[in-house]
């Protein structure tokens, strides 16, 4: 045996030393910039001791004078890999050794893609658009659930209706001053938003005898634009409208400071847009009080009397608004409260409840968290995968998918309460929680708005549009978050049959807990869409209320969410509508729903899971029947409505079921906006543009209405879609016209904006007109506008390009500022929209 290796196995306590270490010790000692001792140099005694003993050495071929001791190469080879093994300072990071099978390694799991969730490091702060100002203060609230009952506020019938007075008889006590408005739109973000010193809002007291109130708002998820004093303990306040818009005001979130004890406040909140409300019917504000979370460990608490929702009648001739009064005293003085309309889950109480997950040793085993990408502003939109490890490749491939989100509507904090509820039973070690994660795969993105959710938007993102109308956009980076999810789930389903998919919602109209999901029109499955809510409304009677669920599919909701995935194929899709206000079921009529609540019905989310792919299919089989019996009571009731008699014993199944149910419009989906504000705005600035070009030229168009050039009258000018899509054949658009775009609906515009697909057409609901660039073209033709109505234009030999020369486009003069936005050129009377 040689004796470097015997002297290595021998003198297992021996310590290698590191490879990169030593050879920059040599190295730095060769060119003079490391003193070394004696016994480190590199011809000393220990160093080639070191040498000797070293694998790096031996892997060279310098194994001393005695090779001839092992006659055998390979049995040298396998010597030098059972070395090589034992050795840990050589074996590789990334591979994994059983203590029995230490020839067969194996890869390890690949690192997390993101690095804030580590204990090393404090959390990113959120991520702020650059024109807003966030104080430094840390809020926090304690989780907590009130012994008793919430019960729904009664109203008596003498609830006060405060007259609005404003700023004119009242004075400002709280203003926002650096705000993003409509006709702005989102630029740059930081953590901590806005550089520079925080200005103080709040009026400052004029001593210990002031009982002026001190507001803010400039928190994460805080909305409060300005507060107005009108009497001594009276106040009216303005909320924020969603960033970048001129709407959706409804989510509230706010503190105020210098409280006095056993003193009756009034606060009006004078616009909001809602006709309708949960106020309306008892819903009290939520109050939290931080000397209660201090002293008695007491959080968030229903408060609130002479609740009043009504019309506000000061008409400035724009949309009407409501109000919302109520009356409060507070707990202590010189307290700091806060008041929100529903208990609020910030985008730090998720990254710190995530923190909580990869740090526990068990939950991080089969819980793995990655990020599906960044918002707009730059903030992790997390995507976590919660499975059990498979015994074999089979076992994992045979397993189904379930999709869960939340929050794609930044207001609705009861979506991340039923989610967390989810997430806490999911990542448990109860054997119902074992056997869901045995059998399905979970993909579960609790935060889809995080922008949002920061600001304290209620509806919209920082692109100022609704992102639940946007699951078929093709605007990656105006809408990154819908577009990863949507190409998550189509990879998904690529792999695997994905089971369910729900995204959790808020409503601020109805009560109870229900879904909306979609009427599927194959026999086969007919009716199995409802199933999975009524096994829901068993499991949770006092919560869920079938009977408030629908599943009409209206043409204002294609670009949900549910709708979306349902045409990809998943046939239990839905939208799961928790109320802000109470239960008018059961146990819990009449009150409140409490975080605990909401949690609760995340753990009857997964049983009702268990029972729907339980093997033994009864449950199933008696849901089934029920339901065919519910609806035939609904047609029949339906037809009895309308004077008509069905014979419903015949072939009933066959009626559409569309046709016997109400819509949705009671939810609270708004109608898809247009494009995202900033291309919003181009396209007004085009529009304008034209406008003006027609005023300067009258006798133009004057002429063209009996210009023969026009083949019909009266007609929508249609799309002459051979000047736009040339690009893939070998007739280029002639040099010598203009083509002016004039969109004609507003909010179907975002599509041909974008169009990158070059198969496919532009929309027709744009219009093309043909003008010519030379003048002394123009004068040689009638005076007017032609409007291509022809599939083909004729064109000379002379027109076509040379071989592989490109056709001479029209270049934008306007930087685009995103891939995908519209780039422009610019001409001396019109603006032109052209295409890359």
């Amino acid at each position: 045996m040689f004796p470097a290796l015997e002297t290595q196995l021998k003198q297992e306590t021996h310590r290698l030393p590191d490879p990169y270490e030593d050879f920059m010790y040599r190295h730095l000692q060769y060119y003079g910039y490391f003193k070394a001792q004696r016994g480190s140099l590199p011809n000393s005694a220990t160093n080639q001791h070191i040498q000797k003993n070293n694998p790096r050495y031996l892997l060279n071929g310098s194994l001393g004078e005695k090779d001839d001791l092992i006659p055998d190469t390979l049995q040298k080879e396998k010597l030098l890999y059972s070395h090589m093994l034992s050795s840990p300072r050589l074996r590789s990071r990334q591979l994994l050794y059983d203590e029995l099978d230490e020839v067969n390694p194996r890869l390890r799991e690949p690192r997390e893609l993101f690095s804030i969730l580590s204990t090393k490091r404090p959390l990113q702060g959120p991520r702020w658009p650059t024109e807003c100002e966030v104080i430094k203060e840390n809020i926090h609230h304690i989780e907590w659930a009130p012994p008793q009952p919430e019960y729904l506020y009664q109203p008596t019938g003498n609830e006060k209706l405060p007259e609005i007075v404003g700023e004119k008889k009242g004075t400002v006590v709280y203003q926002l001053d650096s705000v993003p408005t409509e006709g702005s739109y989102f630029t740059s973000s930081r953590v901590g938003g806005k550089r520079g010193i925080i200005k103080q809002l709040a009026v400052t007291l004029q001593g210990p005898e002031d009982n002026t109130l001190l507001f803010e708002s400039r928190f994460e998820s805080g909305n409060l634009q300005k507060a107005v004093r009108v009497d001594t303990y009276e106040y009216e306040l303005t909320l924020r409208t969603d960033l970048y818009t001129n709407k959706h005001t409804q989510w509230f979130y706010f503190r105020v400071q210098n409280t006095r004890k056993d003193t009756t406040y009034r606060f009006t909140i004078v616009n909001l847009l809602k006709p309708k409300s949960l106020y309306t019917v008892g819903m009290k504000p939520l109050l939290y009080s931080q000397f209660d979370a201090v002293t008695r460990n007491i959080g968030w608490r229903r408060e609130g009397n002479e609740i009043k929702y009504y019309k506000n009648n000061t008409d400035d001739g724009q949309q009407p608004f409501y109000c919302l009064t109520w009356t409060i005293q507070f707990p202590y003085d010189q307290d700091t409260c806060f008041f929100a309309h529903f208990y609020p889950y910030t985008y730090t109480d998720l990254q710190c409840y995530l923190l909580s997950v990869a740090n526990n040793p068990i939950q991080s085993q089969f819980c793995k968290l990655r990020t599906l990408c960044r918002s707009l502003a730059g903030n992790t939109v997390y995507l976590l995968t919660i499975t059990n490890p498979s015994q074999t490749p089979q076992e994992a491939a045979a397993k189904k998918a379930v999709v869960l989100s939340a929050r794609v509507h930044p207001g609705e904090s009861n979506g991340s309460w039923v989610m967390k509820g989810f997430l806490d039973f999911i990542l448990s070690n109860s054997p119902d929680a074992q056997l869901l994660r045995d059998i399905f795969v979970f993909k579960v993105l609790p935060m889809l708005n995080p922008d949002g959710v920061i600001v304290g938007n209620y509806r919209c993102s920082l692109a100022g549009r609704d992102l639940n109308r946007r699951y078929k956009t093709i605007l990656k980076e105006s809408f990154p978050c819908i577009w990863y999810t949507r190409n998550m789930i189509k990879r998904l389903r690529e792999e695997r049959e994905v089971l369910l998919y729900c995204d959790f919602h808020g409503h601020s109209r109805k009560n109870n807990i229900f879904l909306y999901g979609c009427n599927n029109k194959n026999h086969k499955y007919w009716l199995h869409e409802r199933v999975f809510p009524l096994m829901l409304s068993k499991n949770a009677p006092d919560k869920f209320s079938f009977h408030s669920c629908n599943f009409k599919v209206q043409k204002c909701k294609e670009g949900t969410g549910r709708v979306v995935m349902w045409r990809m194929g998943i046939l239990n899709s839905y939208t799961m509508e928790s109320t802000f206000g109470g239960s008018t079921l059961g146990s819990k009529k009449g009150t409140h729903f409490t975080t605990e609540d909401l949690k609760s019905l995340g753990y009857h989310v997964c049983d009702t899971l268990l029972d729907l792919c339980d093997p033994d299919q009864t449950k199933f089989t008696q849901c089934l029947a029920e339901l065919k019996e519910l609806l035939r009571q609904k047609i029949h009731k339906k037809f009895n409505k309308l004077g008509q008699d069905k014979d419903l014993e015949g072939s009933w199944s066959g009626i559409s079921l569309s046709d016997i149910e109400s819509s949705t419009s009671g939810s609270d989906s708004s109608l898809s906006d247009g494009l995202p504000v900033h291309l919003a705005n181009i396209a007004d600035e085009e529009r304008a543009g034209f406008a003006s070009t027609l005023q300067k030229q009258p006798t133009f168009f004057k002429n063209s209405e009996n210009s023969s050039s026009l083949p019909v009258k009266n007609e929508n000018l249609r799309l002459n879609e051979t000047n736009f899509n040339r690009r893939d054949k070998d007739t280029p658009l002639d040099s010598s016209m203009v083509t002016l775009i004039l969109p004609k609906n507003k909010e179907r515009i975002q599509t041909n904006f974008n169009r990158r697909d070059k198969d496919t057409p532009l929309d027709p609901s744009m219009t093309t007109l043909i003008l010519p660039k030379n003048k002394e073209k123009m004068q040689n033709k009638k005076p007017g506008f032609t409007v291509s109505r022809s599939p083909k234009r004729t064109m000379n030999s002379s027109q076509e390009p040379a071989p592989g020369v490109k056709p001479n486009w029209p270049r934008s003069r306007y930087p685009a500022t995103k891939r995908g936005c519209v780039a422009m050129a610019a001409y001396p009377s019109l603006h032109i929209y052209t295409y890359p």
